[in-house]
């Protein structure tokens, strides 16, 4: 097979590999667990050699030496979507973060807005026809290797063999690095009381059939574990996790419903443990594609019952939502939110929730706030904000005037901050707090 000699030929150590990064070059690197470590290790190694090297990536769960004090100068991070492991570089002035919706990422690269000299990847091996897969993360990866300039692929064989729109070919690879090591893992989040009061409130607004998108954390894995009741699920995500295994397993997720690529769950990456690897590793009922096309709130709409489920840090009284910074300190990022409540608000009989827990910091301050702190980012704006979910209830907004949003969410806000968001409200006149409330004072 002619492949075969070719991936002979692009064969290389990492460090040979990595000669091809040379000062003010951009680099990609493939976020989430399938971050290729061999080769951002690799490319630690040309800091002496190289400066002013832009790392433009998405979150990423592995170490991030780039960004440590003494790599100024050689490397600078540009982030898409900010993880921890870059947060305090972030906001310490030493990386950046570009704020934009997940799915207009791709076009960045495409428009040549952000070129890409190099992209560093992970992929299984190939298979019989030169074919190697981007496996758990499509994301924004194969679109950045067809736009960059040089691609490094680091070969791995755990990385699991997965369907859709998620293959690159050997002839499309410029350098190889095999390597067998375990691919990053995300720790599942553990579920508190709080969290399971937030989900069972949220999974009353799910009916059989629904089509779901949820993020990551305790409230999306607890949503999932009221629904083995349910019939008929489908599931149209940019990312989805471990909590998904035991609903397919028990036939509560099917896609039989499904208008829009039914008996499929479309998805952009995973973000997971070993277990949700080896379960996506050659099942066909995943079909992966790049996150320009999984976030289409163009074509999230045409799923019927779209329900998409997303967190905050913060909502005002008018419905102004901030997901990614705490006041001026930058957090995380816009990601597929908006993408998702766009295309749920959109869709014949959809649902677009932001589910929050009240409080924050052990409940001594209010997640719905008289307004978002200063510097706070709004991600989702009061005119697409729909259901605002926490452990005390649901509010619907749409529609609503500031007066009712306002009463909406003060009644599903803690108790215990009721009072004074009334008495913002009263100051600005907006609304007056019930009598009930005022003969208690």
């Amino acid at each position: 097979m002619s492949w075969e000699i070719e991936y002979k030929k692009k064969l290389r150590t990492p460090d040979e590999a990595l000669r091809c990064v040379q000062s003010g070059m951009r680099v990609y690197i493939q976020p989430g667990c399938a971050e290729p470590e061999t080769l951002v290790e690799a490319l630690m190694q040309r800091a002496p050699h190289v400066e002013d090297v832009e790392i433009v990536h998405l979150l990423t769960f592995g170490v991030a030496p780039y960004v440590a004090p003494e790599m100024t100068g050689h490397f600078r991070h540009n982030a898409v979507f900010i993880g921890a492991n870059v947060r305090d570089a972030i906001n310490d002035g030493r990386a950046d973060y570009t704020p934009i919706y997940l799915s207009e990422i791709e076009g960045l690269f495409e428009s040549g807005a952000m070129p890409l000299d190099v992209a560093l990847v992970q992929v299984s091996p190939p298979d019989a026809h030169g074919f190697c897969s981007f496996g758990v993360g499509v994301d924004t990866t194969l679109t950045a290797a067809k736009q960059a300039r040089y691609v490094v692929a680091q070969v791995n064989d755990q990385m699991p063999r997965t369907y859709g729109d998620s293959f690159i070919h050997v002839n499309d690879i410029d350098a190889v690095v095999e390597a067998s090591r375990p691919l990053c893992e995300m720790k599942k989040a553990e579920i508190s009381d709080m969290h399971t009061a937030i989900a069972r409130n949220v999974a009353g607004l799910i009916d059989d059939g629904s089509v779901l998108q949820t993020g990551i954390g305790g409230i999306p894995d607890a949503v999932l574990s009221f629904l083995m009741d349910r019939k008929d699920l489908g599931v149209h995500s940019e990312l989805v996790s471990d909590g998904v295994i035991p609903l397919i397993e028990a036939g509560v997720i099917t896609g039989t419903r499904k208008n829009f690529k039914p008996r499929k769950i479309i998805v952009g990456f995973i973000l997971g443990t070993r277990k949700m690897f080896e379960f996506v590793d050659n099942n066909p009922i995943f079909e992966f594609h790049p996150t320009a096309y999984v976030n289409d709130p163009g074509l999230i709409a045409r799923n019927d019952n779209m329900v998409a489920i997303n967190s905050a840090l913060q909502v005002d009284l008018t419905g102004q939502v901030c997901s990614d910074s705490i006041g001026n300190q930058f957090y995380s990022g816009i990601g597929g939110q908006v993408d998702f409540l766009r295309g749920a608000s959109r869709s014949k009989g959809g649902k677009a929730i932001i589910a929050i827990s009240s409080t924050a910091k052990n409940g001594t301050i209010s997640r719905i706030v008289p307004m978002l702190s200063p510097g706070a980012g709004v991600v989702t704006s009061r005119g697409l904000v729909r259901y605002v979910v926490t452990e005390f209830g649901v509010a619907y907004l749409h529609g609503k005037s500031i007066r009712e949003r306002a009463r909406a969410l003060i009644d599903i806000s803690h108790p215990k901050f009721r009072e004074e968001l009334y008495t913002y409200c009263e100051q600005i006149k907006w609304l007056q707090r019930p009598q009930s409330m005022s003969a208690s004072r």
